[in-house]
């Protein structure tokens, strides 16, 4: 049977329009690959106990899926008391927190006033109409945070579900996957198949092992600068560093803002300061020895990754979207084909030029 090669044009608009399916396929079924991505991560995170608890403890599948899920489910609730906790004592602030903002905005009225020449007056009006805006607008923000939480909810739920069966029926799936192709590319798909559940395993057990040494680390640093809610701005720094290169800003921004309502511009200041300095450190010395370089990706795909993600997929696609890359690499190395884009995705390798040796030849 003679291959018919198309022309290089043809193949680019095919490619382009395959790609366009795909990320529309997700852009509508988000409601159901989001949670299912999830719960195959939370599974492949899980399968060492489950396994443990099959071989070691004799447990049934069923059983064992359900203890896995349990431990995390019993974790995950823990986090979330502690996050709770946090945020009762950092409510019960608002008031002074409203003195301190009120302040705040009359030194910027006092500013506006003597350098722009902008009166108290017109500052109130335009202040007025914004407020008026605002209010109109609570409104359906209360309904849609409702809604926010009842989907959150639901996902929770799902994601659950989705990783005790994936768990309970992870031989089924496996021999599904592998029957998808032929007998003579089984052995490179069964391949494809454990360097993907060992770089997944690497980098979420590597993103939860950063997130509680940061966590220790940024609120033992503002514990130490006598720093209020040192541990919810700790914690809550840690849980955003996990979106690459702009989670650790928005972190920065809001400590910096729950610190100056509390303290003196300087203190805000030198949290900024030192939350980044524990930044570069995590990003040059702390995560490639813990997460050891498993998803080999160049900074320039990782952000496209996030952008896109949040793109298709919200909050929860800036998190996804990083494996999912790292995925979608480890399938081109070993596609005849696609090695163009696992070499895109990949890190760039510098081969070190041989060094010719001088050969001295003795004197007679």
């Amino acid at each position: 049977m003679r291959t018919i090669l198309l022309p290089f044009y043809a193949r680019l608009a095919i490619t382009l329009l395959a790609i366009v399916l795909v990320c529309l396929i997700l852009a509508l079924a988000k409601n159901i690959f989001i949670p299912l991505v999830f719960g195959l991560l939370i599974a492949i995170l899980l399968f060492p106990i489950n396994n443990f608890f099959e071989s070691r403890i004799r447990m049934g599948r069923a059983m064992a899926a359900i203890c896995s899920v349990t431990l995390f489910v019993t974790a995950l609730v823990g986090f979330i008391y502690f996050l709770t906790i946090q945020l009762i004592s950092f409510s019960s602030d608002f008031p002074q927190l409203r003195v301190r903002f009120q302040e705040m905005f009359t030194n910027v009225q006092h500013w506006f006033s003597s350098k722009l020449h902008i009166t108290s007056r017109q500052q109130a009006d335009y202040t007025n109409k914004s407020v008026d805006g605002f209010l109109a607008s609570i409104g359906d923000s209360l309904s849609n945070f409702f809604v926010s939480v009842t989907g959150t909810l639901l996902l929770t739920i799902f994601v659950i579900i989705f990783t005790f069966f994936i768990l309970y029926h992870r031989r089924l799936l496996m021999r599904f996957v592998l029957h998808l192709f032929k007998i003579q590319h089984r052995e490179k798909v069964r391949e494809v198949i454990v360097e993907t559940k060992s770089m997944i395993n690497a980098y979420v057990l590597g993103l939860v092992i950063e997130m509680a040494i940061l966590s220790v680390v940024n609120s033992g640093m503002f514990l130490i600068m006598g720093i209020k809610y040192a541990l919810l701005l700790g914690v809550m720094a840690a849980v955003l560093n996990i979106i690459p290169y702009l989670g650790i800003y928005a972190a920065i921004v809001i400590s910096m803002l729950v610190t100056f309502a509390n303290a003196s511009p300087g203190v805000a200041i030198q949290v900024g300061v030192g939350l980044f300095v524990v930044h570069l450190l995590d990003s040059n010395v702390l995560f490639p020895r813990i997460i050891g370089g498993r998803v080999k990706m160049n900074p320039f795909i990782t952000i496209v990754a996030v952008i896109v993600g949040q793109f298709l997929w919200g909050v929860s696609g800036m998190f996804l979207f990083i494996p999912i890359a790292g995925i979608i690499k480890l399938i081109s190395d070993r596609v005849e084909g696609m090695e163009a884009w696992g070499i895109l995705i990949g890190v760039e390798e510098y081969e070190r030029p041989i060094r010719k040796k001088k050969i001295s030849i003795p004197k007679e």
